[in-house]
């Protein structure tokens, strides 16, 4: 018999329970892991730095990072926030950093650090850790929980699960009268095959992306219909530093579209165009007349070889190649169309993608309880008054950053909260 049961042997999971044991001494808490280790998201997270959080200090702010849960999160955000998070972390001997970025890492550049306050503030506060514990079955009891393993049931006052993105845990809950959304992937990278990025994996620089709608012509229904059907698909837009790769695309521009357009892009089956704009600054009207000035300057020199704006030498080469000129061609050579077609290149430039990839070790859904479901003061279920709930288990996520993070820490402490006050 335990007062406390916490599922999942993650962020939350750790972090639920030591503010349960600080408030609570009384309490007898266990954590059941289903793996033979724990914390092995905060391990790889951040590429084993752990991206503790995000130094946006400002709750309605803070909030615009997330594609599910924007509106609430605001309330939890002005109770618990990044601030509380760095300072948890700093008194208990882990000193942090905030990077140029936002994010936010311990000053060892290890996530070995997070990993060991967190294992011992448990230890220190003697809370349980049941490894090998995966949960098969969660019984409603008139009084608290059953929580059964393989081999065992345990009983419980109160029940806290933090599992992440567990289907099982979710058929569970499904079967207690939860909504569950189905979850489809968030934070991945496009896959794209095309000559004009081969062969110069590594660049980055700052773009533009548009994800473009998919039409669907419907002659029976007239084209009122299909206006109707492309302003529900609008486009997805998204700017910031654009990352090429062995297989394609990705970097902060490409994985902030795949966090808001997680539902959309899976309905497209990860077969869809997008449209990317190398030179923000300008529109394909305002660099082609930008060209022209280059041509009337530099009419003797080859256009391969003129730097004429600021992009990386590969990619610039790339794209000339791509408007079908040769490496011979002079400015003066540029007929009209040509110079149309290098201005689209560099601000219009479609690309085909076909599939995806997961972003490093750090797989992220969106999908889970439906949060019309929870009560964002306490993390409670609002079905049952003694179940809680933290982390990747409710339909929120966030862009890479430090925000699924925060998610975790910010429900994990008001659920502790009030399961430390009413056990």
């Amino acid at each position: 018999m335990f007062d406390v049961i916490i599922v999942g042997g993650g962020a939350a999971g750790f972090y639920g329970a030591i503010h349960i044991a600080e408030q609570a001494p009384h309490l007898n808490i266990a954590i059941f892991e289903r793996g033979k280790t724990v914390l092995s998201k905060v391990k790889v997270s951040g590429g084993g730095r752990c991206n503790v959080t995000h130094g946006e200090f400002i709750p309605k702010e803070l909030t615009t990072n997330y594609p599910r849960g924007k509106k609430e999160l605001l309330g939890p955000f002005h109770k618990y926030a990044p601030m509380d998070v760095m300072s948890f972390f700093e008194e208990r001997g882990v000193p942090l950093k905030i990077e140029e970025d936002g994010r936010v890492f311990p000053k060892s550049d290890s996530s070995q650090s997070i990993i060991d306050c967190l294992l011992g503030e448990a230890e220190r506060l003697g809370v349980d850790i049941l490894k090998n514990s995966s949960v098969k079955q969660i019984t409603k009891l008139e009084e608290g929980w059953q929580v059964t393993t393989m081999n065992k049931h345990y009983h419980t006052k109160k029940l806290l699960l933090a599992t992440g993105s567990n289907p099982k845990i979710w058929n569970i809950l499904e079967a207690l009268g939860h909504k569950i959304i189905p979850p489809v992937p968030s934070l991945f990278t496009f896959n794209i095959k095309d000559e004009r990025i081969e062969g110069i994996p590594g660049i980055s620089t700052y773009a533009e992306v548009e994800v473009l709608p998919k039409k669907t012509f419907m002659v029976d229904k007239g084209a009122l219909n299909l206006k109707s059907k492309v302003s529900q698909e609008s486009a997805l837009f998204s700017d910031g530093p654009l990352l090429i790769t062995h297989w394609g695309l990705s970097g902060p521009a490409i994985l902030k579209l795949s966090a808001w357009g997680a539902n959309l892009l899976n309905d497209y089956k990860y077969n869809f165009r997008i449209k990317v704009n190398w030179l923000p600054e300008y529109t394909a009207d305002s660099i082609e007349a930008f060209l022209r000035e280059v041509k009337q300057k530099e009419p003797k020199k080859t256009v391969f070889r003129t730097q004429a704006v600021d992009l990386p030498n590969r990619l610039w080469k790339k794209l000339v190649a791509g408007a079908q000129i040769s490496p011979e061609e002079r400015w003066a050579d540029l007929t009209k169309e040509k110079l149309q077609e290098l201005a689209n290149q560099l601000t219009a430039c479609s690309f085909k993608v076909e599939g995806k990839s997961t972003f490093k070790e750090e797989f992220v859904t969106a999908g889970g309880i439906d949060l019309k479901e929870i009560d964002f003061k306490t993390f409670q279920s609002k079905l049952y008054p003694d179940l809680y709930f933290a982390g990747e288990i409710i339909n929120v996520d966030a862009i890479t950053g430090g925000f699924n993070f925060q998610n975790a820490w910010t429900g994990a402490y008001l659920a502790a909260q009030s399961i430390a006050s009413s056990t």
